[in-house]
């Protein structure tokens, strides 16, 4: 007789989690026997190049439970890569992802499912606050101002985290993404669908150090902008029309007060004052013809991140592909 029962996929990318692991899959196994009679289950460890003895703790657990499955990288590759395998190689109707150091609760993880059970293709987890350093707190208000508002066409809600169920045909899209570097909340983002939230207090850490220092997290938000903004590419041809058309009004008004009117207010400007206005006058022009390069670059590049150019929900009596 076929299983028609749901197969839920839990996704965990790893980096150097020893001391957690244990702890996780205690936590998880507990949430994952209360929904056995409902869903199939399979968990996805992706060991990102961890330089302690993640790998040994989670090939304990994969040789006790055959549902548990387990991939290694053969260095570490960042956060957002070890996400990326585990949604490939997820199977599930529905793909749980969650970080290893337990501030995302696996007990939401029904709630989660619910959300999934109610319509809703996307559910993110957000965090009432955040607790961390004021830097850091303070970088990361910043990041998400900046972010909405120069984002081309994605909003990410401010302490949105990678707690989120994604159901299959959003993993099917995301899986069809071919940029590098990426921000899996900006394009899970850029998807769209229909999408609910839990709102939920993490916990403190239960032990080791965040895999995500302050210059990867610097690094991140730049990429994040690049990829999901073209206003840096943008900046300086603004910035030359604006510096063209202040300087060209003041350069002008110059003109014909000092030697069509002969204003004493303009006639006190010298040649060395015209001349610098003249100077920036250029530097502006300069600005915004490499602001129309940038316009052009901006279609490369958009052209060679390949999105796809539109995302289907559901489709009816339609064979073939676009």
């Amino acid at each position: 007789m076929q299983n028609l029962r749901k197969l839920i996929s839990i996704v965990i990318p790893v980096f150097n989690e020893e001391g957690n692991i244990p702890l996780l899959y205690a936590e998880l196994r507990g949430v994952l026997n209360s929904l056995w009679n409902k869903y199939d289950c399979e968990v996805i460890f992706i060991n990102d190049g961890s330089s302690d003895a993640s790998a040994l703790a989670i090939k304990n657990i994969t040789n006790q439970n055959k549902k548990v499955k387990y991939i290694e990288f053969s260095r570490n590759f960042g956060k957002e890569i070890a996400t990326t395998a585990g949604l490939h190689f997820a199977k599930g109707d529905a793909v749980i992802m969650l970080d290893a150091d337990l501030q995302h609760p696996p007990r939401l993880i029904s709630q989660f499912i619910e959300k999934w059970e109610e319509g809703n293709e996307i559910v993110i987890g957000v965090r009432n606050s955040v607790r961390s350093q004021w830097l850091k707190k303070f970088g990361s208000a910043l990041f998400y101002k900046i972010m909405n508002l120069i984002g081309d066409d994605t909003k990410i809600m401010p302490f949105a985290t990678d707690f989120s169920l994604l159901d299959r045909k959003v993993v099917n899209e995301f899986n069809r993404f071919s940029e590098r570097n990426r921000m899996t909340r900006g394009l899970i983002n850029w998807l769209g669908f229909r999408r609910d939230f839990i709102y939920f207090d993490a916990p403190e850490r239960a032990g080791g150090g965040a895999g995500y220092s302050n210059l990867k997290l610097i690094k991140l938000a730049l990429s994040s902008f690049i990829s999901h903004s073209l206003f840096p590419l943008k900046f300086a041809g603004y910035l030359g029309v604006l510096i063209t058309l202040i300087s060209g009004i003041i350069g002008f008004a110059i003109l014909i007060g000092k030697y069509f009117l002969h204003n004493a207010f303009f006639s006190s400007f010298t040649n060395s004052a015209q001349l610098a206005i003249l100077i920036i006058f250029l530097v502006g022009l300069i600005l915004s013809c490499l602001g129309i390069i940038a316009l052009y670059i901006g279609n490369i590049h958009s052209e060679v991140l390949n999105r796809p150019m539109f995302v289907v929900r559901e489709k009816e009596n339609i064979d073939g592909n676009f």
